[in-house]
């Protein structure tokens, strides 16, 4: 799965707290910890064959969702780089069948250092991949894939060429992405789009 990833995360960051912490600096991405569940998904796939359209015509699929953010561990490369992270785990689930048909696992990883974000996950397709981006300004984030892992039937019949998301914490707590994914399957290419908005539960 070969990704451009942009995403961007709006929330509120406390400056002086940000100011100085030399080995374990503060979480920017702690507002995201939490359960967060929304019901208002889109997803516009490629029809599979079984689904009776034609192999890759567009689909349409409202769904639900989960996705559970914790607070991730610190780690610290090649002496230099000290990172802090959460850890997210995605799970999405169509409406019209209730059976789930997507599963993330991930982490956002903050480096304060080189102001980037990096985002490293899995879905079990065979894929995973890691991307980051710089900080453009506070509390937005740009993300570019840097390389995706890829077992050989994806890469041969699912390849994915291109991925952007926006993600933003709203100001009335909700939190809203857009995302789109460009796949060449079934022979032809195919732009894949989700978008949902989720509430932090209590």
């Amino acid at each position: 799965m070969r990704m451009i990833l942009t995403m961007a995360l709006l929330f509120t960051v406390s400056t002086p707290a940000l100011a100085e912490e030399a080995s374990a600096p503060p979480n920017p991405l702690s507002p995201l910890i939490g359960v967060w569940e929304g019901d208002a998904g889109i997803d516009v796939a490629p029809a599979q064959k079984k689904t009776g359209l034609p192999p890759g015509s567009a689909a349409t699929s409202p769904y639900f969702e989960r996705i559970t953010i914790t607070d991730g561990p610190s780690a610290t490369n090649a002496s230099e780089q000290d990172l802090v992270s959460v850890a997210y785990h995605q799970q999405v689930f169509r409406k019209s069948d209730q059976k789930q048909f997507h599963d993330q696992i991930g982490y956002w990883i903050w480096d304060k250092k080189n102001q980037k974000l990096i985002d490293s996950f899995c879905i079990p397709r065979g894929v995973c991949i890691t991307a980051e981006g710089p900080l453009k300004h506070p509390g937005e984030f740009a993300v570019n894939m840097l390389r995706a892992a890829e077992a050989s039937f994806a890469a041969k019949n699912a390849q994915t060429r291109a991925f952007e998301i926006s993600m933003k914490l709203n100001g009335d707590g909700s939190l809203s992405y857009t995302q789109k994914t460009d796949l060449f399957i079934y022979g032809r290419p195919f732009t894949h789009i989700d978008a949902s908005t989720l509430k932090k539960k209590g």
